[in-house]
């Protein structure tokens, strides 16, 4: 495995009940390609469901379960990657309550998404300590995994920042140990001459001309030293930036693109618009909603010139058809070649062909639910062994170690 697959990486949904094609294009296309690619965590994000639905608690449980049979059908694949339910973790909460103690307020209350939801969804009293810490929360699931990657759009960019201010500030204030410099440079010695110069020279540059690429460099150096503890290279991390031990790495933000999925009504689709296709949704109901989506309102009879442009359909042929079906519906909409029944056509087939082995699979889950439950049990398990690792050191640099 070479070092960026080593890397960890960490997202998680909320559960919404089943998926449409939003999730698909937006979210789960992306992550089977991650899970080949690194260490992945991916993770239900039940605790996260309760900032806005706490006094809508019943819909939680089964919502959480269609979800997962949505992700196991589409290809995430627990031999790849590890999939767990986020309150099954309590490390979450504590690595949550922990670094609440030193985090100031109002860096919870410029976070941007927080006065965006608050005024969105103002039929919900949303005046509450948990919303309010939610991206606290959002933080501890990416550092409680030590996740160097987080997958995002560019909207949630500042989350990732956020979390980094987090672990700077932790590091800053508990990284400090006694003698950190005299084990600092013993560790230097332990990684060689050549391999001890090298990092030298990559920190003098970067402390002193502040090259980003220096420190990359050196980072990537430290990770790939075989003959060092684990405590060592904290330290050497922690010795590049300044004289503190990193116990919480910095993530970094993987900006995806995620395709804007368009719904039926040209929107973005979201079950809040009703504007969506299911990823189990039947063939006849799929056909059913294609055919009498809306299309350009200039083209009010079949002669009627059409605008591509205008049309929510044309939308769905962007991101399904080829290049020759793009053309030839251009050509043949705006000249009246062809009415809109035939324009849909296209989209209807590509539709079902791309569902119809995620509804197959999907059934084969929902009849064996057990296994269902068998694979994120492990999962969790395993999720568990690894939060519990980054608290017990938490624990130790904050002195609530008791023996």
């Amino acid at each position: 495995m070479n070092s960026s697959n080593s890397q960890h990486v960490l997202s998680g949904m909320r559960p919404t009940g089943k998926l449409h094609l939003g999730h698909l294009h937006g979210v789960l296309n992306n992550w089977i390609k991650l899970q080949h690619e690194y260490s992945c965590y991916f993770f239900v994000a039940d605790w996260h469901a309760l900032t806005t639905e706490y006094d809508n608690t019943g819909v939680i449980a089964q919502s959480v379960w269609e979800m997962i049979v949505d992700w196991l059908a589409v290809g995430i694949n627990p031999g790849e990657a590890t999939l767990f339910i986020q309150s099954k973790i309590p490390e979450h909460a504590e690595l949550h309550l922990l670094m609440s103690m030193s985090t100031p307020l109002s860096w919870l209350e410029r976070i941007p998404t927080y006065k965006d939801q608050q005024q969105k969804l103002q039929n919900k009293d949303l005046s509450t300590y948990g919303f309010l810490g939610y991206p606290l929360l959002q933080s501890a699931d990416i550092l409680v995994y030590k996740a160097g990657l987080v997958p995002v759009g560019e909207d949630q960019v500042a989350h990732v920042e956020f979390t980094r201010e987090l672990a700077r500030r932790f590091n800053h204030i508990y990284g400090r140990e006694t003698n950190f410099e005299d084990k600092a440079r013993d560790a230097i010695r332990k990684m060689g001459k050549k391999n001890a110069k090298l990092y030298k020279e990559l920190r003098k540059s970067y402390q002193e001309k502040g090259d980003g690429e220096a420190l990359n460099t050196a980072q990537a150096l430290v990770e790939t030293q075989q003959n060092i503890s684990l405590g060592d290279k904290k330290r050497l991390l922690g010795y590049l930036e300044g004289e503190s031990k990193t116990i919480l790495p910095e993530p970094e933000a993987l900006l995806t693109k995620t395709g804007k999925m368009p719904g039926l009504d040209g929107q973005k689709m979201s079950k809040s618009y009703q504007n969506t296709i299911s990823l189990r949704e039947s063939p006849a109901s799929i056909e059913k909603k294609i055919r009498t989506m809306q299309t350009d309102p200039a083209r009010i009879r079949r002669t009627d010139p059409g605008n591509p442009e205008k049309c929510p359909v044309w939308q769905f042929h962007k991101i399904y058809s080829t290049t020759e079906q793009k053309t030839w519906v251009k050509e043949n909409c705006s000249s009246a070649g062809i009415g809109c029944v035939e324009c849909k056509q296209p989209i209807i087939e590509s539709i079902l062909a791309e569902l119809a082995p995620i509804r197959e699979r999907a059934l084969n889950f929902i009849e064996e639910p057990e296994s269902v439950r068998a694979i994120i049990n492990e999962g969790c398990e395993k999720a568990r062994d690894t939060a519990r690792e980054t608290l017990e050191e938490v624990r130790q640099v904050m002195g609530l170690v008791y023996r």
